[in-house]
């Protein structure tokens, strides 16, 4: 079953209280690629200059991502520069330049269009409603925003929002957009619009997944000895949940499980833990399926109560 992520492709320079790195593989579409790969093949829209190097379009090539969507115009790649501080969930952005993706609109080739799965990550709203017209019968479309689009394009947000069937945003995202102190107030304002559910990161802290038939799941963190670089990890996480449920075998409705959702967001927490462990995609480009397992049973085991215990019954 086959992903179809839409997202920005960059070379980043990354500076943290202890390193950095320049011209290093970045944009949700590149993390988000790596991370669905190991689960299924991934169908990949985007856009870089002519001064991308061969090195990353290789490797790409050599994993399963399909690259007869992306776009190679002549002119520079998106570049970001941003700094970390010791707090690793905090950053600052240093520097954008667009390049060739100021013009870059997403076309969707014809072998794509079948794709069940989608992932719109965090690119203009308008760039994603372009995306949604051409793919009108996907199973799934889930969409990833940031704080930018939240300040200055709202009313295309929402209504990229009403048009998709899930949503991943982080905790403050969530505060932001619905104007709510509470993330279960602003959630509920959230699935109000429509969406089948949510999941809110928390970055090291975890993952929330709220449904609208009332679910509700907290997925833990791994605990991290060390950070390197957290950049990227909530495209991987994206990668890792939508990788997770292109495995899955769905039912006569067309529909994912609550079972099958929270074992997604654990897949999720799993693959952003990975990426965190080195600077750009260097732990994804030698994750394995087998990594990825021991990770799952070690979160299993750390993160298991009795549910028997009653304190009605002592």
């Amino acid at each position: 079953m086959s992903i179809l992520v839409v997202g920005s492709i960059a070379l980043d320079r990354v500076e943290t209280p202890f390193a950095h790195v320049d011209e290093a593989l970045g944009g949700a579409a590149s993390y988000f690629s790596l991370a669905a790969s190991l689960y299924d093949q991934v169908n990949l829209v985007g856009i870089v200059g002519s001064d991308f190097p061969q090195e990353h379009l290789d490797f790409w090539r050599s994993h399963a991502i399909n690259l007869a969507g992306l776009q190679v115009q002549e002119g520079k790649t998106f570049r970001w520069s941003g700094r970390y501080y010791m707090d690793m969930n905090l950053r600052e952005t240093l520097d954008t330049q667009l390049g060739v993706y100021a013009d870059f609109h997403p076309v969707i080739p014809e072998e794509y269009r079948r794709s069940s799965l989608v992932f719109l990550a965090n690119i203009q709203p308008e760039l994603q409603l372009e995306v949604l017209e051409q793919i009108p019968h996907a199973r799934l479309t889930v969409l990833d925003t940031m704080e930018l689009w939240i300040k200055t394009e709202r009313a295309r947000l929402t209504e990229v929002i009403k048009r998709v069937d899930a949503l991943l945003m982080s905790e403050e995202e969530v505060r932001q957009y619905t104007e709510q102190s509470s993330i279960s107030s602003g959630v509920r304002h959230l699935l109000q619009l429509g969406l089948q559910f949510v999941v809110v990161k928390q970055g090291s802290y975890g993952a929330l997944l709220f449904g609208a038939d009332g679910t509700y799941f907290s997925a833990p963190a791994y605990p991290l000895e060390e950070v390197v670089d957290p950049t990227g990890a909530g495209d991987a996480f994206a990668g890792g949940f939508l990788g997770y449920l292109s495995t899955v075998k769905v039912g006569s409705d067309n529909r994912y499980s609550v079972e099958d959702l929270r074992r997604a967001v654990v897949h999720g927490n799993i693959i952003g833990s990975f990426v965190c462990a080195d600077f750009s995609i260097g732990r994804l480009r030698t994750l394995t399926m087998p990594d990825i397992t021991t990770r799952y049973k070690e979160l299993v085991a750390c993160s298991h109560f009795d549910p028997d215990w009653c304190a009605s019954d002592r």
